[in-house]
């Protein structure tokens, strides 16, 4: 595998030593996704992952960062604050970030290396309802994906709810926060002359951003927009891809409890990849597509481990915030001593 000090040389990355909020701002880099956890194959996509200091002019002018998003090399840098902010929730996509192997960073400055010391400040319980909600939509694609061909008009609209609220459980870690209620969805009698029912959106928000609602409705979308191509599904393409999320699915069980038992971060699952590289090559996959019972009987067996470790784990209800609020204020002080406009 190439270094991730290789990949980003290429011309491809220029962005990140000319893009005016991250010119010599980086705080780190590292691989994301299946490089990160050594689940990748020779056709893995390279995900890059990083964090990036508020520049002066964010934290005391009008200039506003939380993060560059470059869709091409699939690269997300978030700014320091914005990271911190997910940190704070046990975000799977984030906390993993300072759980990677140390060959797989790069542009690694003394502040990372003092996020890496102290990482377990940001550990706390709501790792279950985290790490739970990006494994209920990991298992909610796959019941989805191999029961949708017999379903009925009435219950693919069900399940389509349903994948869109297992959705919707991670958008105020994602985007900015909304109150409880205020974007609701529901089944209803529908108007139309090919459908009994549909589902209907409430939407009750005021100052809003608008790329954050956006984003929020590309999700959603994108949810609908797989059920619409049923009829031109490519059966090998679709088999990857549920393989894929069978092994994520387990691989989010193993790293939470991680946390509980251990109180570490790994992301590179070393002692796990004779498992997961066999989910994802199909172990548990029937001819037909359908997964096996003894896949679901897995996903019950790391459920209830993950509950047990929990319960059982000395792990705090909630994060050290008077530590990570004076870890925040020494970085941004430091910031603004520096110049950094």
């Amino acid at each position: 595998m190439r270094s991730i000090k290789d990949i980003i040389s290429a011309k491809e990355y220029e962005f990140i030593n000319t893009n005016d909020k991250l010119i010599n701002n980086i705080i780190f880099l590292t691989y994301g996704g299946s490089h990160a956890y050594g689940t990748s194959t020779p056709t893995s996509d390279i995900d890059v992952r990083g964090c990036a200091f508020n520049r002066k002019s964010d934290l005391l002018g009008l200039s506003n960062f939380e993060q560059i998003v470059e869709e091409n090399t699939d690269t997300t840098i978030y700014s320091f604050n914005k990271l911190v902010s997910l940190l704070l929730n046990v975000n799977p996509n984030c906390i993993e970030l300072l759980g990677c192997k140390p060959e797989h960073y790069l542009m690694f400055s003394p502040i990372a290396q003092e996020m890496i010391d102290n990482r377990k400040m940001f550990l706390s319980r709501r790792a279950v309802n985290s790490f739970g909600g990006y494994a209920t939509q990991q298992l909610r694609r796959l019941q989805n994906a191999v029961a949708r061909d017999a379903l009925t008009e009435a219950e693919k609209e069900k399940h389509i709810l349903d994948s869109i609220k297992s959705a919707m459980m991670c958008f105020n870690d994602k985007y900015v926060a909304f109150d409880e209620g205020a974007v609701k969805i529901y089944i209803g009698k529908s108007n139309k002359v090919d459908m009994d029912s549909e589902i209907f959106m409430d939407i009750n928000l005021t100052g809003y951003p608008l790329r954050d609602y956006k984003a929020m409705w590309s999700e959603m979308n994108e949810v609908v927009k797989a059920y619409g191509k049923l009829n031109h599904r490519n059966r090998k393409k679709d088999e990857l891809h549920l393989n894929k999320h069978a092994m994520h699915l387990i691989r989010l069980y193993l790293m939470a409890i991680d946390i509980f038992e251990k109180e570490e971060i790994i992301t590179y699952r070393e002692n796990d990849l004779e498992m997961l590289n066999a989910i994802r090559n199909g172990k548990y996959m029937n001819d037909d597509g359908t997964y096996q019972y003894e896949f679901f009987e897995l996903v019950d067996e790391y459920e209830r481990k993950l509950a047990y470790a929990a319960k059982n784990s000395s792990i705090p209800a909630s994060p050290n915030y008077r530590q990570i609020e004076d870890f925040v204020i020494s970085v941004n002080e430091r910031v603004i001593a520096s110049g950094h406009r």
